[in-house]
């Protein structure tokens, strides 16, 4: 299965970046290994080291509202 991903960086200041993308907009805080980033898909701290490939996300989903069930009887 083939698919096309979209995905730009723009440079704001030094250590804060606007990033562009097929499913929204984020913008990300902190210098090289360290990130914090607010998006559409909610809160995300990233850290690691560079180089490496290692790193740790902890990320924070915004909630969505709970739906009521309906009670239908057959």
């Amino acid at each position: 299965m083939a698919y096309i991903k979209f995905w730009k960086r723009i440079k704001i200041f030094p250590g804060v970046y606007l990033n562009i993308g097929k499913n929204g907009i984020s913008i990300s805080f902190g210098p090289r290994g360290v990130k914090f980033t607010i998006g559409s898909k909610g809160k995300r701290f990233s850290a690691g080291i560079p180089g490496t490939g290692i790193y740790y996300v902890d990320q924070k989903n915004k909630s969505k509202k709970k739906t009521k069930k309906s009670n239908k009887k057959i």
